[in-house]
């Protein structure tokens, strides 16, 4: 009865199936199902590979269906799926067993409006327009040679380095790049947060302000590029006092950026270009301006040349101008000779006069006068001289008085410093005495380090492993032909070596080749 009751292994009557198997099933089932549909939904995420194949998405506010139409089938196709659209695609769903996916083959693409995304970004361009953002009159005109250029973009793209290169080519200019997020949620904070932080910059600071700024990113879908319109952004375009380039997709992507910013260039190479003007242009431009400023002073000297030589020509003579001159000259010469004879006579009456007033005793008195003021003169210079003496002597003796004890503290600093140098001289000795013993420790030490990974990385280590070193006529052998070429071999293992030297064999002509025999 025992056996009755005894658990024995449970069987299942559930069939297998290979993965091949069930994925077979399952592409049946589906295309069985659904032999030919009509499906309603926004196209996103549209690629055109080089195979000439269209892949395309279709989603709407719940699911997303991946699609895919053969290259036969879209060049039969009278309007062709565009990111954005909402379309009504017809076809028949499948299977794809390589990734686990089912997926729709489009047969023919019919639009059914626009799309959720379309409609919400005519919305908020509407309202966003209402207010005056995107207004002509608003744009600020953009700087013809920027001194410094801001650049708010992915660091680690193409975008950057295109703009860099281009820069570069056309005028050199000083670059600041605000690394932003250019797509995914965190796009839209990050790219209004670098336009601020850029318009924070104050001028003269120990970072340089930008007198322009470039937003910038790659192509990509519509999905991809919604940070770009987000309110946001617009928002802290509109309000830049820096003028702002928006270089956002490729020529045919518009985002609500290129509406607010002051300039729109299609790509951002493009941008780069509209930023600066080419500086071998500009050097061209100057040597031509030069060139023609040039031409135009000789050429104004030359007519002002001429210009002088006709009015000389309408001058009179030089003898007719300086006829009534020399008649004047002439006539004040004649009458010079008088006038001289008259002058001195007038003279000589004048001083007669003078010298009848002066008398000795007027000498006298003004020489008496002259000594007494020139003896109070001299009283006073003579005390002034003694109390100036009297100063310098006080001035000496305090001088006296305090070098005694500046003397003393002067030879006490002395001695002072002196102690200070025999104990700092004491520990150098000291130093100087052990650094030797020291050094020569540490160069033993590496020296015992360095013998150390000599003896790990040796070949004798790797002997010890049970590797061995073969050797023919003196030299290492790496190969079999080498081995067999050679009249002796040597086998070094890690106790030691094990010497070999081939017999040689005389054979006649008819039999083969020697193969010989290593043992």
């Amino acid at each position: 009865m025992s056996d009755l009751f005894e658990d024995g292994p449970l069987v299942s009557n559930a069939p297998e199936f290979s993965v091949s198997e069930l994925s077979g099933a399952v592409k049946k089932v589906i295309e069985g199902e659904f032999g030919l549909v009509r499906v309603r939904g926004e196209v996103g995420r549209v690629s055109r590979p080089a195979s000439g194949h269209l892949y395309f998405a279709l989603k709407d506010d719940r699911a997303s269906l991946d699609a895919v139409s053969w290259k036969g089938q879209v060049a039969k196709m009278q309007t062709r799926p565009e990111e954005g659209m909402e379309v009504i695609a017809t076809g028949r769903m499948t299977t794809f067993p390589g990734q686990s996916k089912y997926q729709l083959i489009v047969e023919d693409v019919a639009p059914a409006g626009a799309g959720a995304l379309m409609a919400m970004l005519e919305k908020r361009k509407a309202a966003l327009g209402a207010e005056g953002l995107f207004d002509p009159a608003r744009k600020q005109p953009i700087p013809y040679l920027p001194q410094v250029i801001g650049v708010v973009t992915s660091p680690s793209g193409a975008v950057i380095r295109d703009i860099l290169h281009r820069l570069r080519d056309r005028f050199a200019r000083h670059v600041l790049i605000w690394p932003v997020a250019v797509q995914g949620q965190a796009c839209a904070a990050e790219v209004a947060a670098a336009i601020r932080g850029f318009n924070a910059i104050e001028p003269g600071g120990a970072i340089p302000r930008p007198d322009l700024i470039i937003v910038a990113r790659g192509g990509g879908s519509l999905e991809d590029l919604w940070g770009f319109n987000e309110e946001i952004v617009v928002r802290a375009v509109a309000a830049s006092r820096i003028p702002l380039i928006s270089a956002v997709g490729h020529e045919t992507d518009t985002t609500l950026i290129d509406y607010a910013a002051d300039l729109r260039a299609p790509t951002p190479t493009a941008a780069a270009e509209l930023a600066v003007p080419v500086r071998l242009d500009l050097v061209a431009a100057l040597e031509a301006l030069g060139a023609r400023q040039a031409r135009g002073l000789a050429q104004g000297i030359s007519l002002r040349g001429q210009r002088l030589r006709d009015l000389a020509r309408a001058l009179p003579r030089l003898e007719s101008l300086l006829a009534q001159p020399n008649q004047r000259y002439d006539a004040a010469s004649l009458r010079l000779a008088g006038a001289l004879s008259m002058a001195a006579t007038r003279k000589r009456a004048g001083f007669a006069a003078t010298a009848a007033r002066l008398r000795p005793a007027a000498l006298l008195t003004l020489i008496a006068h002259k000594g007494e003021r020139m003896q109070t003169q001299a009283d006073r210079l003579s005390a002034a001289q003694r109390r100036r003496l009297e100063r310098h002597a006080d001035r000496a003796a305090n001088l006296s008085n305090r070098l005694a004890p500046a003397l003393l503290r002067l030879i006490a600093d002395a001695a002072r410093k002196t102690a200070e140098g025999r104990t700092a001289l004491a520990q150098l000795d000291a130093r100087l005495q052990t650094a030797p013993a020291q050094r020569y420790d540490r160069l033993r030490q590496r020296l015992d380090a360095l013998d150390r990974i000599r003896s790990t990385l040796g070949y004798a280590e790797t002997l010890k492993r049970g590797y061995a070193v073969v050797r023919g006529d003196g030299h290492v052998v790496t190969s079999k032909a080498a081995a067999e070429a050679a009249v002796s071999l040597e086998i070094e293992f890690a106790d030691g070596r094990l010497g070999y030297a081939k017999p040689v064999v005389k054979r006649s002509k008819s039999e083969g080749p020697d193969q010989g025999s290593l043992f």
